[in-house]
């Protein structure tokens, strides 16, 4: 090469140089189901954490629903083109404990990557629905939740109503009120149909939703969700339904936006959905613990957790699963957590995040955000309140919310709607044995 060829080239290798980064930044795909506001924590926190450093780039996209954001996930995974990160709500546990190879176990990536972790750090009515028998966490809690009662302040004063209901039969006598002040479509609604009527029902009462520990214990579980309080339960809403006492709202919680835009004044779902409440209520609102059957012996018991944690996909480079762990580290921080807590209205995860909310008395301005950690903090967990892990759950809630359909309209009684529901479901439970148990 002649010297004026090479000066050329040194040159241009200089330019190509400067215009090239010195690394380039790894990216992390984080595919998740959160909307509205809670859509808009998610991009604060990978802005944040992009910020912060200069290795790694998480990349948030939201898949829809939560069940829609779990198939996504699968069906990339066995495409190859699964994201890092994968948002799943919590009765997708078991289904991807059992997809063997398609998911890297948090406790393993954090020890892997030497990324600071103790899992004693985090709320234990928590991080035990998402860990082994032995205290190894599978995936990362990420928007932990539980059903709370929200009220319209307004509306129960317009029907002079001088106290919030505590109990299921003064929500109906309330609701009755209520309609007659003229909230006529609907005197009280819930989303998440199942998750409030059966799930957390169930482990208010302290009466089984399944047997083994409502599957925490093994897989070879039968559902028992058809006794007398779930029947009794759900006539209520059957007989209430027919002139709009009560009045259905969905599957999902595609049905909440009745409670904000004033129309079903008192409306239970999850304590997550305090960020579209602040927002978008124009009246004075609160929410409270769920109702609950005063004749239940030692009811009120404590509650389930809701929401979804990150679920780690397999497959992926050591440089990937290196940044995941920092972000997960970076989610873990005290000040970071409360942050989530207070704008979010999602549960604290960690011990210290909790603590600190309380000691700057937040919770003296803001009641409604500790409801749901009273609620699972109420009394000490018994098998049928520690959770659920049952295999199929999106499928499984889908048959139980079609009979459920089916009983509301007046096409079964309670009885033959829960038989139903139950009879339907442990012939899935089976089919699910034979895939996961290996």
């Amino acid at each position: 090469m002649g010297i004026r060829r090479f000066a050329g080239a040194v040159a241009i290798a200089a330019v190509l140089g400067l215009a090239t980064p010195a690394h380039a930044l790894t990216e992390i795909h984080w595919w998740h189901a959160m909307t509205g506001g809670n859509n808009d924590v998610i991009v604060k926190l990978a802005n944040d954490f992009n910020a912060s450093q200069s290795d790694y780039k998480v990349v948030p996209t939201y898949k829809g629903g939560y069940a829609d954001t779990m198939n996504a996930g699968i069906a990339a995974f066995r495409a190859g083109t699964a994201p890092a990160i994968l948002q799943v709500f919590e009765v997708g546990t078991a289904t991807m404990m059992a997809a063997t190879g398609a998911v890297k176990p948090v406790y393993k990536l954090m020890a892997e990557t030497g990324e600071k972790f103790d899992p004693k750090a985090y709320l234990p009515t928590i991080t035990g629905y998402y860990s082994t028998s032995k205290g190894e966490m599978l995936s990362f809690p990420f928007n932990s939740s539980s059903t709370v009662m929200w009220v319209n302040l307004d509306a129960l004063k317009k029907a002079n109503i001088a106290e919030i209901p505590k109990t299921w039969p003064e929500v109906f006598d309330d609701a009755r009120k209520l309609k007659a002040a003229g909230y006529t479509t609907c005197g009280f609604s819930n989303a998440w149909v199942t998750w409030v009527n059966l799930e957390q029902l169930s482990a208010w009462h302290n009466v089984p939703l399944a047997t083994k520990a409502n599957g925490l214990d093994g897989f070879d579980t039968r559902l028992v969700f058809n006794g007398p309080l779930q029947v009794r339960h759900l006539q209520n809403l059957i007989d209430l339904q027919k002139d709009k006492t009560y009045d259905y709202s969905g599957r999902t919680n595609t049905g909440e936006g009745r409670f904000t835009s004033g129309e079903c004044p008192i409306f239970l779902t999850s304590s997550g959905f305090f960020g579209n409440v602040s927002k978008q209520a124009k009246f004075h609102w609160t929410n409270a613990p769920m109702p609950y059957y005063p004749d239940v012996k030692d009811a009120p018991q404590n509650s389930i957790i809701g929401g979804a944690s990150l679920w780690v996909m397999g497959g992926k480079s050591p440089e990937v699963y290196k940044g995941v762990a920092k972000f997960l580290a970076f989610l873990s921080d005290t000040d970071r957590q409360v942050y989530i807590h207070k704008v979010s209205g999602y549960l604290p995860i960690t011990k210290a995040a909790y603590a600190k909310a309380k000691e700057e008395g937040f919770y003296k301005d803001h009641p409604y955000l500790e409801t749901p950690l009273k609620e699972l903090t109420n009394k000490e967990p018994t098998e049928n309140s520690r959770g659920l892990r049952l295999g199929n759950m999106v499928q499984l809630r889908d048959v139980w919310a079609e009979e459920i359909e089916q009983a509301l309209a007046g096409k079964k009684t309670a009885q033959q709607a829960l038989d139903a529901a139950v009879e339907r479901g442990n012939v899935m439970l089976r089919q699910f044995e034979k895939t996961a148990v290996k």
